[in-house]
Order: structure tokens, then C-alpha cells, then sequence
């Protein structure tokens, strides 16, 4: 049996591999030289991952409801949390002021564990 797959036949394990070290690079704030140099990774093959998931990710519709306007007109001068709601069934409550470095650490690891 042939095991090797092509450029577009990726095995899901390695996508969702490298979706999450992307992920965790672009959070970190580190440059891909040094992320790579700190994880034992060849930083061509990165570049090479970046650029292959980024050609393959089509913007997908995300339906957006919003459940209630009471909550906002409830507390004037702040805001209410968003709730992010993962299509594999996990959520996240965001409140006003959050940072968003640590909301793209976080949102990183749960699709990686997804």
C-alpha cells in the first residue's frame, strides 16, 4: 500500500500540526527565524506550511445571531461579552477589554485540540 500523498493530499494531523504552530507564531510575536530556531524547525518548510495553508483557507461564511439587546441597554457605558461558538461545539465568553494576543493564544490551542 502507498502511504505518500501529493502537495494538496495532506493528511488532517499535519494541517491541523501546522495550522497551530502558525497560529502560535503569529501570537507569540516572535519572528518565524527565532519561533523556528526555538522548536527545532526548518524555517523554509514553514514559510512553505504558511504559504500552502494560506492559499488553501477560503474565507468561509460565519452566521452571526445576536441573541438578545436587553443585555447592552442593561449596564449603559459598557459593552456585553460575545460569546464565540466553535462548529465542534466548544464556546468562548469574551468579555469587553479582553486582550487579543491572549484571545489568538487561546482560540490557537482549542483548534488544536479540536
Amino acid at each position: 500500500m502507498d502511504h505518500s500523498y501529493g502537495m494538496g493530499q495532506h493528511k488532517e494531523a499535519d494541517l491541523a500540526r501546522w495550522r497551530g504552530l502558525v497560529s502560535e507564531q503569529v501570537a507569540s510575536g516572535t519572528s518565524v527565524a527565532g519561533f523556528c530556531r526555538d522548536r527545532g524547525l526548518r524555517d523554509w518548510q514553514f514559510y512553505e506550511w504558511k504559504k500552502r495553508l494560506r492559499c488553501s483557507a477560503a474565507a468561509p461564511f460565519i452566521a452571526v445571531e445576536v441573541a438578545s439587546t436587553e443585555a447592552a441597554s442593561a449596564q449603559p457605558g459598557q459593552m456585553p461579552g460575545i460569546e464565540i461558538r466553535h462548529r465542534r461545539g466548544w464556546s468562548v465568553i469574551v468579555e469587553s477589554g479582553f486582550d487579543a494576543s491572549h484571545l489568538r493564544r487561546l482560540l490557537a490551542v482549542l483548534e488544536m485540540a479540536s
